[in-house]
């Protein structure tokens, strides 16, 4: 998700927001944020304007409404790219925000700190029960947001897991979430990339910041990066990744229409976008890999440890330390090995579970594929198995349709496989994207675990459905780690109760999931908190999952771009299974799964602080909604 986050999920922002939103405070046309005031008139100047809030807003409810609403517009408005992936809204679909600019780090802090301002002066003690939860979440994620701009996330703008020029060559390719259906989409997405010098330059400019700082990235993360990187180095612009929107025109497209993009794509492409790729690559290549890094893990910068600690409190929503996540992460493999060994006996094999691992990926019977459009089947033909085995476990569920494509060749050696959820006004579904490196070596056994986290009843049900509550919308597209990734894991311990599992086989593809998030809390903490190299991750996880030296690179290498993600998973299952467990245990026969997993759901994302207490208030009615 992702992306983790993965994270999650309107009227036109004033063009006003953009240049007032600076200094202390801003302001804006129909109402926003000044100080930490409402107003309902406008001042580009960021000064107030007479007509408060309070004149304009009846009622604490109101006043509520109108905070989150200016919220989650200006956050559309300065995170851009997340307005287009994780919202589908159309209205950004042209516009690159430079988010990795100082300039930009101090809107943001603006929007937040105004924001905070603006929840204190709300009365509480008429809010519902509803209410009070969105005054907690929002100052919650507002919060968040503004501890973690203390640390400089943005010197480390380049790694082969989240790069804007490979993002936006990616959706180039018409798979993802770039809509290149209309002319106007066309020039939306000409206008985006025509941006991307603006970007390449702030990086550049950022990364020699950290070169005298002492804050740089890896350098095997930079060495994976440059091929992907030098893949879109061309000179002649009809060849880019960027130009392939035109090599797919529409045929309804007039002839006029057509030939003016072409024109203004090359036009682009030639005098702007790939000089700027040109210079990225030869920065990186001359002069910031002999100057990066040979450290693996974040503890390893300045101030590290602390930053460290908010990534952990970022993607765990708890206090759990870096100590105790790796000792539960230690218990958690070595019980998750054990019921591993008791498949290895059941099937009759004799060597020990590590030649069991290794071997089970050598099984010809387990590789039955011999292209990317045969993986994608038996993908859709385990969706459409799991269909009435889910109705016996959920009784809310999204409408919004469930798609599954290949991930994009330019990423594909690299990525994971993720989910992204449907656009807001239907014009996309919910895309699970499978990663298939090599069809030839794609196992078959794992497939049914992955799906139903990715997919049915996991990142789909969770995220399409929360898009369609009825919830103030950054609650809608509200994403908390530990409990998105730890109930698409939780997903994958259902279908053993669905009966998916009765292959043993299947089975271990299932217990191989769990196992890597297992040596996930070990690792990334490991990396990060312990000072392991990445030679000595990788050594953990050869021992302990028993995965080619390959396989557990490119894992480690991903836990060294993003410190912390890879925790959320496991946490957050076994709190969502300790919440079952509890409630079993508490309501007896008034236990009702489809209404526990609807209280899970129909909330929206949450840390997993408050999903407790939301599951501990339904016990204590008794079961009932």
């Amino acid at each position: 998700m992702n992306r983790e986050i993965k994270i999650s999920k309107i009227t036109l922002v004033n063009l006003a927001v953009l240049l007032a939103l600076s200094g202390a405070g801003f302001s804006a046309a129909a109402g926003t944020l000044t100080g930490g005031t409402l107003t309902g008139g406008t001042s580009v100047s960021g000064t107030p304007t007479a007509k408060t809030a309070a004149a304009v807003v009846s009622s604490p409810s109101a006043r509520l409404a109108k905070i989150t609403d200016d919220y989650f517009e200006q956050r559309l408005a300065l995170f851009s790219l997340s307005a287009t992936e994780d919202v589908g809204d159309p209205r950004f679909e042209g516009q690159l925000e430079i988010e990795i600019a100082p300039a930009h780090v101090e809107r943001s802090k603006a929007l937040y700190l105004a924001t905070l301002a603006a929840l204190k002066t709300v009365e509480l003690t008429t809010l519902s029960a509803d209410e009070k939860l969105t005054v907690d979440l929002l100052r919650y994620e507002v919060q968040l947001r503004l501890d973690g701009l203390a640390f400089p996330t943005r010197l480390l703008p380049v790694s082969h897991l989240d790069c804007v020029p490979i993002r936006l060559a990616d959706w180039a390719g018409g798979q993802s979430v770039q809509p290149f259906k209309t002319v106007a989409n066309y020039d939306n997405f000409l206008r985006r990339i025509n941006k991307l010098p603006n970007w390449v330059d702030q990086a550049i400019a950022n990364m020699r910041e950290g070169m005298r700082v002492g804050v740089t990235q890896s350098r095997t993360i930079i060495e994976r990066v440059l091929p992907q990187l030098e893949e879109l180095n061309v000179t002649i612009a009809t060849k880019s990744a960027f130009y392939s929107p035109i090599d797919r025109l529409p045929p309804t497209f007039s002839k006029a229409d057509a030939e003016r993009l072409r024109k203004n794509y090359q036009r682009v492409l030639t005098e702007r976008v790939l000089p700027a790729q040109a210079q990225l690559v030869a920065f990186l290549k001359n002069e910031y890999l002999p100057k990066t890094r040979i450290t693996a893990g974040l503890g390893a910068l300045p101030n590290g440890t602390k930053w460290y600690a908010h990534q952990v409190r970022d993607n765990t929503s708890t206090n759990l330390s870096p100590a105790a996540i790796h000792a539960l992460g230690l218990t958690e493999v070595a019980r998750i090995r054990e019921e591993m060994d008791v498949i290895r006996i059941q099937v009759g094999f004799r060597g020990t579970l590590n030649e069991f691992l290794q071997g089970v990926k050598t099984r010809a019977v387990l590789m039955p594929f011999k292209a990317e459009e045969e993986v994608i089947a038996q993908f859709k033909a385990i969706d459409t198995g799991m269909a009435p085995k889910l109705a016996g476990l959920f009784g809310r569920t999204p409408k919004a349709a469930l798609d599954i494509r290949p991930v994009d060749k330019l990423t594909r050696d690299t990525a994971s496989s993720s989910y992204i959820l449907p656009a807001i006004d239907g014009s996309r579904p919910g895309v699970f994207y499978a990663a298939i490196p090599d069809p030839l070596k794609f196992t078959s056994h794992d497939m049914t675990a992955l799906f139903l986290h990715e997919g049915q009843p996991g990142h789909h049900f969770q995220m399409a459905l929360q898009q369609e509550l009825d919830l103030p919308r950054f609650r809608r597209f509200a994403w908390h780690n530990a409990y998105g990734e730890g109930w698409a894991l939780y997903a994958e311990s259902l279908g053993k109760e669905m009966g998916v599992y009765a292959d043993p086989f299947v089975y271990l593809g299932r217990l191989q999931a769990e196992l890597v998030r297992a040596v996930r809390l070990v690792t990334d903490t490991g990396l990060h908190d312990k000072g392991w190299t990445r030679e000595e991750t990788i050594a953990y996880m050869i021992k302990n999952q028993g995965v080619s030296e390959d396989n557990a690179r490119r894992a480690t290498e991903r836990y060294m771009v993003w410190p912390a993600q890879a925790l959320g998973y496991k946490i957050g299952e076994l709190k969502i299974l300790e919440l079952r467990a509890t409630a079993q245990q508490k309501l007896g026969n008034k236990f009702n799964i489809k209404s526990f997993h609807d209280q899970v759901l129909t909330a929206g994302s949450l840390p997993l602080t408050m999903l407790e207490t939301r599951i501990n208030a339904w016990i204590a009615r008794g079961g009932e909604s």
